[in-house]
This record gives structure tokens, sequence and C-alpha cells, in this order.
């Protein structure tokens, strides 16, 4: 088995595998927008109406003519003729001459001879036919224009955009109720080592349950892969390139997790090279943890060969899975950074970059990150971390103080 000959830059390693990434989507479907939250979009959405449709009132108060206000203040009052009352939802058919005023509810139609709203605080009523301005308001206050929000045929939703609840509120406004949305791609799990059980067995000493099938199965259903689990295969080569092959035709992605590293029965690069050209595009990646990464292409499928250890192994998949995921079906990952305080001095090696685990936590106002100082391959550093912080290539760590920006997980 060859050693690494060199380490890819993480950056360098992405773009090579990229470029057999046309960006989808592949497939497509259409649903409900009840269905469609964290879906991507897979068309273009325009406007097919105005929002609002006509003009309304942002506040409860009185419709006016501004002229109507104008130099009004509470020494000397704009006096004004109550003509009547607009109720939300109704359509209303008043028109108003200058020096003229309806009430008016929030959210109410705008009536002929009006442009503006005079808050109700503003106002005093003298009569039941007159209301005193105190404050004058210019054209268009407190009000929203017949297309101000949104006019008819304005590109409302880009295709790739990963549907949030807001956008599903814009979508309902407009009587839009199905959109379509990008199919994810077909993602097989294969877990290898001979140290592995399935998580309903007891395993015996020397024996761990196979955790990564469970990890990588959520983590490609969150982002909206299709994932399957194809069990464990032993450190077998025959085994190993007969269950490979057999994923890779049936799937359109493949994730190995384990083996990837160097050593007599690591057959993991062994059996994804013999799935066909291009083969493997990268096998080592200047991070840590991740460093034994495989990226490669088959025919024009993706294969990964993950780490064994948990937390590399989910590092490497935020890394390149997770973004090639997102690029076949027309979309991209768009991660959430925080902002916080380093609480300790974190050492690195320059010329990899290093993904360290921390812990948040909020003290006097203040976000804090706790690095776990754990090894990849312990389970509590999982349950204990809440997201990663970057070292970069350049740095030689991260003195106690630094503001840093960490991942969630």
């Amino acid at each position: 088995m060859s050693l690494f000959l060199s380490l890819t830059p993480r950056a360098d390693a992405w773009n090579k595998l990229k470029q057999y990434v046309k960006v989808g989507p592949r497939e497509v479907e259409t649903v409900s927008i009840l269905d469609s939250v964290d879906r991507i979009l897979a068309e273009n959405v325009t406007a097919p109406i105005d929002l609002p449709g006509f003009a309304r009132s942002t506040k409860d108060g009185y419709a006016v003519s501004a002229s109507s206000t104008f130099s009004a203040s509470e020494g000397l009052p704009a006096l004004l003729s109550l003509k009547g009352r607009i109720r939300m939802g109704e359509c209303t058919g008043l028109s108003l001459a200058p020096h003229e005023c309806a009430a008016i509810a929030t959210g109410g139609m705008i009536p002929e001879g009006a442009d503006s709203v005079v808050m109700v605080e503003t106002c005093e009523v003298l009569d039941d036919e007159t209301i005193a301005a105190t404050h004058s308001v210019a054209p268009g206050e407190n009000v929203v224009g017949a297309t101000e929000d949104i006019a008819s045929g304005t590109l409302i939703l880009s295709q790739g955009r990963r549907l949030r609840p807001s956008d599903i509120a814009a979508l309902a406004a407009m009587g839009v109720p199905e959109v379509k949305v990008a199919v994810g791609p077909r993602v097989a799990i294969i877990s290898t080592g001979d140290e592995l059980v399935d998580i309903r067995e007891s395993p015996l000493p020397g024996q761990v349950r196979d955790m990564n099938a469970y990890s990588l199965y959520s983590a490609v259903k969150a982002i909206g892969g299709r994932p399957k689990l194809w069990g464990i295969v032993q450190d077998e080569s025959l085994a190993m390139r007969e269950a490979i092959a057999k994923a890779h035709l049936e799937s359109d992605m493949v994730i190995m997790s384990g083996g990837s590293s160097v050593g007599e029965r690591d057959f993991t690069k062994e059996a994804i090279q013999s799935l066909g050209e291009p083969g493997v595009l990268v096998h080592g990646v200047a991070i840590k943890p991740g460093k034994p990464t495989i990226l490669a292409v088959a025919g024009d499928k993706l294969v990964f060969g993950l780490p064994g250890h948990p937390m590399s192994c989910l590092v490497v998949f935020n890394l390149f899975v997770a973004p090639a995921i997102a690029r076949w079906m027309g979309g991209a990952i768009y991660r959430r950074e925080t902002q916080a305080i380093l609480s300790a001095n974190v050492a690195s090696i320059a010329g990899r970059e290093d993904y360290v685990s921390v812990k948040l936590r909020v003290e006097d106002g203040e976000v804090w990150a706790d690095p776990v100082f754990s090894k990849s391959a312990v389970i509590s550093g999982l349950i204990l971390a809440d997201g990663v912080m970057r070292i970069p290539v350049e740095a030689e760590g991260f003195e106690k103080g630094t503001r840093i920006r960490v991942m969630p997980f």
C-alpha cells in the first residue's frame, strides 16, 4: 500500500472534486408548500400578483390627505371631518375630500382621496364628526402602497434557495400552493472494519458498535439526500470491492466510513479505484482531524472514503460531502457562524487547517468558547461540543481571549 505522497490543502481538494459535480438539480418533484420547508427550490418563483394589491394602513388611526395636516401642532391642530370608518377586510367605497378623514384599523384599505394615516395617538376626538390632528404626516406615511411590498412579475425566490418558513409565508400570501423542489441524491453508506458490529449487538472485547453509519445517515438526510445503509463490510479486498460495486451501481453517491488511512489491511482506496475512471482524486487532506480522506469520482458518481473516528468522520462530511450533495441538488451550504471569545490557548501546526471542537457558554453577556480537548475517536467529545472552530493553514494556533468564529453542529 502506497503512503501519502502529499497532503492536499482543503480548498484545493474541494476544487478538484467540485469540477466533477455538475450544478443540479438532477431530479425535481412538485410538493405542497406545507412540505417544502428546508427543500431546495428547483425553479425561480416570480410574483403572480401585486402585494398587498391595495393601499393599506400600517397603523390604527385616521386615513387622510397629508396636505390636510401640514403645519398641524398641539397648539394649532388640523381639524378634520370624520366621514366614516374602514374595517380590516372590507372594500371601502369612501372617497375623501380635503380636510376629511376616515377612521381606519391596521391593515384597512386606504380610501380614494387619502394618501396617509394619522396615528390615533396623535389625534383627539372633539365630537362625533370632528377629529383634531396634533401632528402632521407626510404623503405615504403609515401606508403600504398597492405594489410597494411586491410587484407582479418580481423575482422573489431564486432557484437553489433552501426554503425557510418565512419563504413559505410569502408563497402562501401570493396564493402559490405548490413549488418544484430538488430531489436529493441516493447516498449509499458503507461501514468497513473487522472491529464493527451492528448497534443491536453486544460488542465483544476489541469490538465497537457501528455509530458512524447512523451519524452519516442523519447528516445526509438533514440536508436533503436519500441515505441508505449498506451494512458492515469486513477488511477483505474482494468483499469490499463487491460491496462498493453494487452500492455504486444502485446509488448516486457512495460514502465508505473507515479504512481510508494507510495500512496493510486498509483496502478502501483499492476498492474505490476499481470502480473506474477518473478514480481517486485526493488521498490525504491537510486538515486535522480528517487527514486520511479519500475523494474520488467513478463515472459521473462521487465516492468518499471517510476516516473511521467519529469526530473526523463528521468534520470531513461537513467539509466535502455536504457541499457536494447541495451542489448536486442545485443549492449551497450556508453555515451560520457564531462569534465567541476563546477561553484557553489552542496550539496548531502551520501548514494544515485544524478544526477544534468547542463548547459555548454565556458569561457576563459575552459568548465564550471552551475548547474540548478530546481525541477524534472519543465519543464524549461529540456530546460535549456545540461546534468547531477553524484554525487556518498559516496560523500556529490562537491565544486565550482571541475572538473566533464557531461553526455550530
